[in-house]
C-alpha cells in the first residue's frame, strides 16, 4: 500500500508539457504583478511584442528568446541558471593513467558495432 501511495505522489508531480507551459506563464505573470509592472512596460525592457509576453503568460507558448528576455527584464537570471547548470567532471569517469579518447575508433570490416 506504501508503493500505491509513493507511485501517486510522484506522479502527481509530473506535468504534461502543457501544464509546465501553463505554470511557467502563472509564474511569470505573478510575479510581474508583484514588481507592478504592466505588460507594456515589460515588453519594452525586454524587447518584445505585448502578444509574445501574453502568449507566454496564457501558457499557448513562445519561443525560448522571449522566455529568456523576460526573465531578464524580471531579474531573474537565476531561472536561467537552473536550466542549464555548469557541466562539472564525474570523477567516476576519469580513470587513471588513461589517455582521453581523441577519435571513434573506426569499425573493421566483418566487425559488429558495439552498442
Amino acid at each position: 500500500m506504501q508503493i500505491t501511495v509513493f507511485c501517486k505522489t510522484v506522479m502527481k508531480d509530473i506535468l504534461t508539457p502543457q501544464e509546465l507551459l501553463e505554470k511557467l506563464g502563472e509564474d511569470i505573470k505573478t510575479l510581474r504583478l508583484q514588481k507592478n509592472i504592466d505588460r507594456q512596460s515589460l515588453c519594452s525592457q525586454a524587447g518584445i511584442s505585448e502578444t509574445a509576453l501574453r502568449n507566454l503568460e496564457d501558457g499557448k507558448g513562445a519561443t525560448l528568446n522571449t522566455f529568456i528576455r523576460t526573465a531578464k527584464a524580471l531579474n531573474k537570471i537565476d531561472w536561467l541558471n537552473s536550466i542549464a547548470p555548469k557541466v562539472s567532471i564525474n570523477p567516476l569517469h576519469v580513470v587513471k593513467n588513461k589517455q582521453q579518447r581523441q577519435r571513434a575508433r573506426r569499425i573493421k570490416y566483418g566487425e559488429k558495432e558495439k552498442v
